[in-house]
């Protein structure tokens, strides 16, 4: 997949629309500078965008990935299928992003806690331990769920869920 290309095409289509790069970030809630980023080829659109994407400009998909118009038709069936994957990726990032934000919230409350304790002098009981921990484990789950390496992490968990809790027969 050749990045540059799915870029200038990118941009080819949207002056074909006679848009901004800002108005068509407002149409897609996204900033200016992700617009700039699909453009220059340094960045490209999740899936469910792209498929948003070939819909607002009236390019199939394939068209879209591969950087230039395309004559024929994609199977119905094939795009159906990219279609489900791509809502399934968008629900799959939701439910972490829930996820990710009931977490913060936890080690959020855990600093509040600890801030009170701090005032009243108790921060160096069990308490005040419990809710520093919390809040440097939020940290580490925050950090290591945001990285580049996340994908993985969560690959490497379900493998270990998997072995320990399917019974092997």
């Amino acid at each position: 997949m050749n990045q540059a290309a799915i870029g200038s095409f990118l941009k080819e289509l949207r002056k074909e629309k006679g848009l901004t790069q800002e108005q068509l970030a407002e149409q897609f809630h996204v900033n200016r500078r992700t617009v700039s980023r699909w453009e220059t080829g340094n960045n490209l659109p999740d899936l469910d965008l792209l498929i948003e994407l070939s819909d607002y400009y009236g390019v199939e998909l394939r068209e879209l990935l591969d950087g230039q118009r395309k004559g024929g038709h994609v199977n119905p069936e094939l795009e159906d299928t990219l279609r489900k994957v791509a809502e399934y990726s968008s629900e799959d990032k939701q439910k972490v992003k829930k996820r990710m934000h009931i977490l913060f919230i936890g080690g959020l409350i855990a600093a509040v806690v600890y801030l009170v304790l701090l005032f009243a002098d108790r921060a160096d009981g069990f308490l005040g331990g419990l809710c520093s921990g919390i809040q440097f484990g939020m940290m580490i789950v925050g950090v290591l769920m945001t990285s580049k390496h996340a994908a993985s992490i969560r690959t490497w968990k379900l493998k270990i869920l998997k072995n320990k809790f399917i019974p092997k027969g």
